[in-house]
């Protein structure tokens, strides 16, 4: 990730999924082709969220970092629910090969404004030495800091609780709660409305809120919100309590992201963030593995009282370490990232 230009890689990464998205309007009836167009976007999002959150550090101030991320956020949020309803609407009456068009177009768009920001990007030392050397030495930075080491627990015990959780929230509705499709949508649009709220109000009091107390209170609170979810019955208990989920997730992962940004150096950042989205998505895919034998053995509530405690371990974790006192150079990845790599 480091050894090209930010920016390039996020142009070619958009660049890519309009050629595979526009794969679909011909080929959307086509399973196989689907499947493999679904893999396609997932890789070029691999490529393209580290170098977005690499790069902006290079566009703003250190002491705004908070407010940048937070605006991003937001604005993705508001994207997101306010496209949804338009590309099903587009399908719907138009065609899905319109719908895809419009996604498309979309990347093709979003490439264009990138350009832009080549100027603006800081130029990085020549990185000589071997891909493999420089992802071990990424996951050295990682594992060896303090609060780095603190996240990457923290994140893989979020994302085996989380992957079965969100993909399981429907059987929380259909089976626990005993909802249809409304309630349902509704569900999902309390958690918008929190995730696009939360960043607001981090921004709001950013100077007051230290980042890891963010991150790590963050998972607990998530943890606490599990809980309930697996124990209340009443839909608008459910809402009240999906929409604090929503606010406590886009505040940690603000907070997360721009922990990351002012603590790791320019010449690593890429590579570490790159780190901890593999961690991520390993946890991830085990979860849904899990979930399903979970819910199949123990019901759907066992799933979201597990997934509470695995949120609270996180937080427990990260505080802990968070409170300890630092060894010698371990607070600092800095001291360790300054150093030029070798051939």
């Amino acid at each position: 990730m480091d050894r090209f230009s930010r920016v390039k890689v996020m142009i070619t990464s958009d660049l890519a999924r309009v050629v595979m998205v526009a794969v679909l309007i011909v080929w959307n009836n086509h399973l196989p082709v689907v499947y493999l167009v679904a893999f396609g976007l997932s890789a070029g999002a691999v490529f393209f969220n580290p170098a977005a959150s690499s790069l902006l550090p290079s566009l703003v101030p250190d002491d705004e970092l908070v407010a940048a991320n937070s605006g991003l956020w937001s604005s993705a949020v508001l994207t997101q629910v306010a496209l949804a309803p338009i590309a099903g609407l587009v399908a719907a009456t138009a065609g899905f090969e319109w719908a895809f068009a419009l996604n498309a177009t979309s990347f093709a768009l979003s490439a264009l404004a990138l350009r832009g920001l080549q100027d603006a990007e800081e130029s990085l030392p020549l990185v000589a030495a071997s891909m493999w050397r420089q992802g071990v030495e990424s996951l050295a930075v990682v594992f060896g800091d303090r609060m780095l080491r603190a996240l990457a627990v923290a994140q893989a015990l979020a994302a085996l609780s989380a992957g079965a959780t969100s993909a399981l929230l429907v059987l929380l509705a259909a089976d626990h709660l005993e909802v249809g499709g409304a309630g349902y949508g509704a569900m999902i649009a309390a958690i918008g409305v929190g995730a696009f709220v939360g960043p607001l109000l981090l921004t709001r009091f950013a100077d007051q809120v230290r980042g890891p107390v963010v991150i790590f209170g963050a998972f607990g609170l998530r943890g606490l919100l599990d809980l309930v979810l697996a124990t209340v019955v009443a839909l608008p208990a459910a809402l009240a309590t999906l929409m604090l989920y929503g606010l406590a997730t886009s505040t940690g992962s603000v907070s997360f992201s721009s922990l990351i940004q002012s603590r790791v150096s320019a010449r690593l950042r890429g590579r570490v963030f790159s780190a901890f989205d593999v961690i991520w998505h390993t946890m991830r895919l085990l979860s849904l593995v899990l979930g399903g034998v979970l819910a199949e053995t123990v019901g759907i509530r066992g799933v979201f009282y597990a997934g509470g405690a695995l949120l609270l371990a996180a937080a427990l974790s990260g505080l802990s370490a968070y409170g300890r006192p630092c060894a010698a150079g371990e607070c600092d990845p800095r001291s360790s990232a300054a150093a030029p790599l070798a051939d």
